[in-house]
């Protein structure tokens, strides 16, 4: 393993003066299931800590970079910057999921090129680099990740999240606004699961899942959109 974090050090440009906290970065609550006796944490607080530095770090570069925009814009690119899908993306080109500590069942299942997976190890990996060394670092890593999908975003004109597209779809489709229903909450409260189905009037039409409602509710829409697209 610790080659396996020296080659990752070299893909995001950035070399941990520990590196035990890129180690827990990488490491899926699936693995420690499997692993109970070595009393390992998972990856799901630097995640959590991940996730606000993002949300800082993304709405102050898109402040700044278009200020021509409106606030219902510079929401909507924000929304399509940091959702699972271009967040997972964003995690392939740097061959994240090559390194992240999988069960062996959730290897099978296609762990490492499983959207949630790769974003939510994405915003570890940002945590972790924060914890290591402080916010300069942590931003140089969201730079030279985000900037190119920034600008390739920003560049289409069409500032819309998910939920708004698949909202779009099915209004034009069937003239009804869909609805989002939790079926189902689990796991204890830092490690929560969610499972949300998204119907168009009667119709259950995708399900998703995530670690929080609105990330649930995203998969289910990203899903729902291809099926109502008729692209599945």
């Amino acid at each position: 393993m610790n080659q396996n974090l020296k080659d990752l050090q070299k893909k995001i440009n950035y070399t941990f003066k520990d590196e035990n906290k890129l180690f827990r970065a990488l490491t899926h609550r699936s693995y420690i299931n499997e692993h109970r006796g070595e009393n390992l944490p998972s990856n799901e607080t630097y995640e959590f800590l991940g996730d606000s530095i993002l949300e800082f770090w993304i709405s102050d570069k898109l402040f700044n970079q278009f200020p021509q925009f409106n606030e219902g814009d510079l929401t909507n690119l924000r929304s399509l910057i940091v959702c699972t899908q271009n967040l997972s993306l964003v995690a392939s080109n740097i061959e994240l999921g090559n390194f992240i500590m999988l069960s062996k069942g959730e290897e099978r299942h296609g762990g490492r090129v499983n959207q949630s997976i790769l974003a939510d190890t994405f915003e570890a990996v940002l945590g972790s680099i924060y914890l290591d060394n402080g916010i300069t670092p942590a931003f140089s890593f969201l730079e030279n990740t985000l900037s190119q999908s920034i600008s390739e975003l920003a560049s289409k004109q069409i500032y819309k999240d998910s939920k708004s597209l698949f909202q779009e779809i099915a209004q034009s489709k069937k003239g009804i606004t869909p609805k989002y229903q939790t079926i189902s909450e689990s796991g204890p409260d830092h490690q929560k699961n969610f499972e949300v189905a998204v119907y168009v009037g009667e119709d259950l039409i995708a399900t998703g899942s995530g670690n929080s409602k609105q990330k649930a509710e995203e998969d289910a829409s990203i899903k729902a959109t291809k099926i109502l697209s008729n692209l599945v």
